[in-house]
């Protein structure tokens, strides 16, 4: 029994042997380390997505939060803006009083983002709730109002003279065109 072999087989057998190797050596050599690479890459692509989640989930949060409080707010987001105007301011809250005067102490001053303007108010009301009428329509106004403490009060016959000092905040010329380009 003698086998016979060919050579086309020898030369067959050899090239496989010789492509097994070189399968064996290449996967081993580059394919199997380049899988622990992928996985470890597949890891940190897993733990920056989460992150990324929860980053985008906070941000929608605090998006969400934002609009809200735009459209809660939009009253003094406007009254940021708009500018004082003191024959407009005494004849809308004119009405709370018997007799209202405005007079600017000073000049605008600079207070971070604020032109600040001081003004002195002497009026005569009948009753305290008169007072506390116009801090109300104060609070709702259009220009952002600080009334300022003490606030004194003196009876003269049946009316109560009131004088205080308020400081109102307008924004600057340079803020608005900043706000503007936003």
């Amino acid at each position: 029994m003698k086998f016979h072999i060919s050579r086309q087989m020898i030369y067959i057998l050899s090239l496989s042997v010789v492509f097994l190797v070189v399968v064996f050596i290449f996967a081993f050599a580059v394919l199997i380390p380049m899988g622990k690479e992928y996985r470890v890459a597949r890891m940190d692509t897993k733990k920056i997505s989460y992150q990324v989640d929860m980053i985008q989930g906070e941000y929608d949060k605090v998006y969400a939060n934002l609009k809200t409080l735009k459209a809660d707010n939009r009253h003094v987001i406007g009254a940021y803006t708009t500018v004082f105007n003191s024959e407009r301011f005494s004849k809308i809250h004119a009405q709370h009083f018997e007799s209202f005067s405005l007079s600017k102490l000073s000049s605008p001053q600079q207070e971070d983002d604020f032109a600040v303007y001081e003004v002195n108010t002497s009026t005569l009301i009948n009753s305290p709730q008169g007072f506390y009428d116009f801090l109300d329509a104060v609070n709702k106004s259009d220009n952002i109002v600080s009334v300022n403490f003490p606030i004194h009060f003196e009876r003269d016959a049946n009316l109560i003279k009131s004088s205080f000092t308020m400081h109102v905040y307008a924004a600057n010329k340079q803020d608005k065109d900043s706000d503007k380009e936003l």
